[in-house]
């Protein structure tokens, strides 16, 4: 993991950092849908990391801990610490028993955990075989797209660089994306996002690596084609507000608008990676989702020296995040 250059590293470093910084910048302001509401609450505008007010659907979490989303992904970065692979199974396990309600977890409980752990158990009711944790909630939000920057930086870490030939690490993320969603609209979303970063690592900017993605996309798939048809819709709205362009694609989680106004975002705010997590943020919904995206882009772009150093203090786990990482040699 020592013949990686030191660009390809920073990079990695980066993009695994900035979606958790996004996740966790947007704590505070998650799944406020009325932006007048957020302007009133923060009359002097987001600074990131507020704390959750009482009532919130994150409310009893602190500045610098992660959403429902950053919780999963971190259970992800510690299941593959130690992992020379990725195994589904390996990764299920862990989930099942880390984001359990009935085992203590406290975070938000959202419909691709629930859908997973009935299936788990359903499947513990009827078998005595092991479960592949291939089953997981028909969801088609951003349970596994907001974690997939630890598998990108895991596996390109593992290959001791990009790989040449992508089929291996796109199989991996449809493998990941079923063990908690078992939807092919979010296993094409999750691969797209995927070629995104690759481009993006690989050090092309943000134009170019989305013009070389499109061209990854499959013209005879019906889903490939919408999301081509999203990409185009967030490039035609980069001259409007993030806050504007985020209310026409639409706040909400569903890939089919998430995606996009993360897209809008990241194109606008290329150059500036708060400025991108902010503006997101102010426009409401999903906006934590949508960051981690955001953030993971932008990350990959930049490297992890130019995130701002007081964001990553700000991290509850930033040390046990820049330990893994430093393990597998980033």
């Amino acid at each position: 993991m020592n013949d990686m250059d030191s660009q390809l590293k920073n990079r990695l470093k980066g993009m695994v950092l900035g979606q958790f910084l996004g996740d966790a910048a947007s704590l505070g302001v998650h799944w406020i849908y009325n932006t007048k509401d957020i302007e009133d609450a923060h009359p002097e505008g987001l600074q990131g990391f507020e704390v959750p007010a009482e009532g919130h659907y994150h409310a009893g979490k602190f500045a610098g801990d992660f959403t429902h989303y950053g919780d999963a992904a971190g259970v992800l970065l510690d299941a593959l610490a130690e992992q020379a692979t990725f195994d589904a199974a390996s990764f299920g396990g862990a989930f099942v028993e880390k984001m359990d309600p009935g085992k203590g977890y406290t975070g938000y409980f959202d419909a691709a955990t629930r859908g997973t752990l009935e299936n788990f158990k359903n499947h513990l009711e009827v078998s005595n075989e092991p479960y592949d944790f291939q089953g997981g909630a028909d969801d088609d939000q951003l349970a596994t797209i907001s974690s997939l920057a630890v598998l990108v930086a895991f596996y390109v870490a593992r290959n001791n660089g990009l790989p040449d030939d992508r089929s291996e690490i796109l199989k991996q993320v449809e493998t990941l994306t079923r063990v908690r969603q078992n939807n092919d609209r979010a296993i094409a979303y999750c691969k797209t996002h995927t070629r995104l970063l690759l481009e993006l690592l690989a050090g092309r900017d943000i134009h170019s690596a989305f013009h070389h993605l499109e061209e990854q996309l499959d013209t005879d798939s019906t889903l490939d084609l919408e999301v081509r048809r999203k990409l185009k819709e967030a490039f035609q709205l980069k001259h409007k507000s993030t806050l504007e362009a985020t209310e026409l694609l639409g706040q909400s989680c569903p890939l089919i608008c998430s995606f996009p106004s993360a897209v809008q975002a990241t194109v606008k705010h290329n150059e500036d990676f708060p400025k991108a997590i902010l503006e997101s943020a102010r426009a409401g919904g999903d906006n934590a989702g949508r960051a981690a995206m955001i953030g993971s882009w932008i990350g990959a772009r930049l490297g992890a020296d130019a995130l701002p150093n007081e964001w990553i203090l700000k991290l509850n786990r930033s040390s046990e995040i820049l330990a893994i990482l430093k393990g597998w040699g980033l």
